[in-house]
């Protein structure tokens, strides 16, 4: 992985310089020298914590736990009530280590919301690992039943995984990002305003020793008594104001390997 991301690094302009843009908007104080420094960092983090991810679906949740960092703080988020819990992430940290924390160390009855990947044999892959851990899958698609299994899996307690850092199509609400505008996805609120789950900010960052730190903030409660398209616009420019705080803490682990702002401005863009 050391070796090849440094490869990646230098052959793969386009991204690497992406990758150095977006990194201009959310450190404007830093010298080329150093952004560059960073955006290969970000390569070879990315690349140590899909081992990881591998790695963790063999262990148990007694070896899962060595590898969790004391200021993991996950512990906060409590136990789901009757709508359950939509834990909110970003293209940040390790995503897919993040459900297998929550599943199999803090025990949720858990469903992922994700687009299906490119190559349909690594969707194939992660898909079975996940099956194997006991997380459900549930493939993102513009039509009305992927909303009713989110619905149907948040009642009783259940809780879904969802990322929301990138528009699909028309799921989409204008946020402002850094002093920017963008957009993020719509759907979290609406499944939140429709069920009355809460919107729990949720991230698992790789620290400097390996370890990972679960951070779970403030919950975000989608107002239910006004109009419904404020309070969801409300809702997602809270969770982009957090999700601000985290990336300028973390900036080497938000993986957008494309420039960011100016393809999440257009409308027609997918995500």
């Amino acid at each position: 992985g050391h070796v090849g991301t440094w490869l990646a690094f230098h052959l793969m302009k386009a991204e690497t310089a992406a990758l150095i843009d977006n990194y201009h908007v959310i450190l404007p104080d830093r010298g080329e020298g150093e952004l560059r420094a960073l955006a290969l960092h970000a390569y070879r983090t990315y690349a140590r914590e899909v081992i990881d991810f591998i790695r963790s679906t063999s262990k148990t949740p007694k070896e899962l736990w060595t590898w969790m960092s004391p200021l993991n703080d996950f512990d906060r988020a409590g136990r789901p009530g009757d709508n359950g819990f939509l834990f909110l992430t970003a293209h940040i940290g390790n995503i897919e280590l993040g459900a297998v924390v929550l599943r199999a160390l803090y025990e949720y009855r858990l469903a992922v919301v994700l687009l299906p990947e490119h190559d349909p044999r690594v969707h194939q892959h992660r898909l079975e690992m996940r099956q194997k851990m006991g997380i459900d899958t549930i493939e993102v698609r513009q039509d009305a039943e992927t909303a009713l299994r989110i619905r149907r899996h948040l009642s009783g307690g259940g809780t879904v995984a969802m990322v929301a850092d990138r528009p699909l199509g028309r799921d989409r609400v204008e946020v402002t990002f850094f002093g920017r505008r963008t957009f993020f996805l719509r759907s979290p609120a609406i499944m939140a305003y429709l069920s009355g789950a809460p919107m729990i900010p949720s991230f698992i960052l790789r620290q400097p020793d390996g370890s990972y730190a679960g951070l779970a903030l403030d919950p975000i409660h989608v107002d239910r008594s006004g109009d419904r398209e404020t309070a969801v616009q409300t809702a997602m420019q809270a969770f982009a104001t957090a999700l601000e705080g985290v990336v300028r803490q973390y900036p080497h682990l938000w993986y957008n390997f494309f420039p960011y702002w100016s393809t999440t401005d257009d409308p027609d863009a997918g995500g």
